[in-house]
């Protein structure tokens, strides 16, 4: 560690990498997702084999104030919560696989503690994972 140029900073982390304090807000989020994640894939592992699921900060604005194209985005009013990226192919040519992004600073802002953070994020999985497989997400839960 570098110190002050008085001699006198932190020597050190201010918590010991194996205390809860240590993780930042993304990698708690980002284990959230996978927690919610899991007894999904569990249950429908074969189907989404070829499905990655990716976690932003914010949605993407563009520069030129055109709306993108709504399809496969998740709303809560005009904020959008996930988006489902299709197959496609990338700029440099390669194909891509089929994503769902979960949109971190819009989900954690609608959630009042990390309970409803919890259940949000998998509502919202459970909707995009619906989606992307063609059926109503009561079946995706096993309702």
């Amino acid at each position: 560690m570098r110190r002050d140029r008085h001699g006198r900073g932190l020597r050190g982390a201010l918590y010991p990498a194996t205390l809860p304090a240590a993780t930042s807000r993304a990698e708690k989020f980002d284990a959230l997702v996978l927690d919610a994640l899991e007894p999904i894939e569990a249950r429908w592992r074969h189907e989404l084999t070829k499905l990655d699921v990716a976690v932003d900060d914010v949605p993407e604005v563009r520069r030129d104030g055109k709306a993108d194209p709504s399809e496969g985005v998740l709303h809560d009013g005009s904020v959008p919560l996930s988006r489902l990226v299709p197959t496609g192919v990338d700029r440099a040519g390669l194909p891509t696989r089929a994503r769902i992004v979960l949109y971190r600073r819009p989900l954690e802002a609608r959630a009042k503690d990390p309970g409803e953070l919890a259940e949000l994020v998998h509502d919202v999985l459970v909707e995009q994972v619906a989606v992307y497989l063609g059926v109503e997400p009561d079946v995706i839960e096993g309702d």
